[in-house]
């Protein structure tokens, strides 16, 4: 059965109207790339940053520990948690544009394994973002339960 569908998926070709929607596809994807790679600088420049002005609001002043270290060090994390995503998706449309100019279907083949591990990562990602979002829900209700 999983033979005959890899048999079948082989047959597929690329239409012309198909082509145009890969090429088009591929330069948003480079568009969206490079702001992506723009904003992830700007966040890790601005991280350190953001240490400094909560190092120096008076809040902070009082609590046990360095709130602007802890503050830069999320931002680092976040950008090279982000950083992936975004060389994925720069990746396929670099891929994607040398299948369609060179006709090579191992190229074309990477440029959606590039595609899949972008989709991959960012459905991953969801989970795990979700699922910190219930249990922060579940720690929030036992601790408003346990105030009564």
């Amino acid at each position: 059965m999983m033979q005959n569908a890899i048999t079948e998926l082989e047959e597929l070709t690329l239409t012309s109207a198909a082509k145009g929607f890969l090429k088009e596809t591929a330069k948003w994807c480079k568009f969206l790339s490079i702001l992506g790679f723009i904003g992830l600088g700007l966040m890790l420049i601005g991280s350190f940053f953001i240490g400094a002005i909560y190092n120096n609001m008076p809040q902070t002043q009082a609590m046990p520990f360095d709130v602007g270290s802890m503050m830069t060090g999320l931002y680092v994390i976040f950008g090279l948690i982000y950083i992936f995503p975004i060389y994925y998706l720069y990746q396929f449309s670099v891929k994607m544009k040398k299948a369609l100019i060179s006709k090579d279907d191992e190229v074309l083949a990477s440029a959606f394994e590039m595609l899949k591990s972008h989709y991959k990562f960012i459905g991953v990602f969801t989970i795990i973002i979700l699922s910190i979002y219930v249990l922060a829900a579940i720690i929030g209700v036992i601790g408003a339960a346990a105030a009564f």
